[in-house]
């Protein structure tokens, strides 16, 4: 019977203890590269933007905040958009960038529309997608944008806001 402690025994052991170690490196090494190359696609595509944006013009921003049902704060971000243009907008995002009082960035949002619509039997105004609502040529509406969370130390004031991921009709 061979001795398990004997140095021939543990020589062999270790070489089959580092496959699957370096396996396993291996593979952790493809998953970074992938989210890494897959990161960097992402921002170039983010950089271009729509030439139609310079078309779409924003003004009236009205902040507003109400306690949800559970006991926390939602924030509402309301914008009007007017369309200068010639084609429909139908769908689209507005990144929301908000700073403190030095400067710095501190939060980063990129939200979906929606259209405030009146509400045909009275009360509160009815959210509606911007599909259903589109934003025709010449056209203004009040859109809102509904955070869950702005970091405390914003400075409250008016974050830069982009509208992203255009669609046209």
């Amino acid at each position: 019977m061979a001795d398990p402690f004997s140095p021939a025994a543990q020589t062999a052991e270790e070489k089959r203890n580092w496959t699957p170690i370096l396996v396993g490196l291996g593979a952790v090494l493809v998953v970074v590269a992938a989210v890494a190359l897959f990161t960097r696609s992402g921002s170039k595509n983010e950089a271009q933007a729509d030439p139609y944006v310079a078309r779409l013009k924003l003004s009236e921003m009205k902040l507003s905040a109400a306690e949800n049902y559970m006991g926390g704060t939602v924030t509402y971000l309301d914008v009007n958009i007017t369309n200068t243009g010639d084609k429909t907008l139908v769908g689209a995002q507005i990144n929301a960038i908000f700073k403190n009082s030095m400067g710095q960035v501190v939060q980063t949002e990129t939200l979906p529309l929606h259209v405030l619509v009146e509400n045909q039997m009275g009360g509160y105004a009815d959210l509606v997608d911007l599909s259903r609502s589109p934003i025709g040529p010449g056209q203004t509406k009040t859109v809102r944008m509904t955070l869950e969370h702005i970091s405390d130390d914003w400075d409250r004031s008016t974050p830069d806001m982009h509208l992203v991921n255009l669609a046209l009709k």
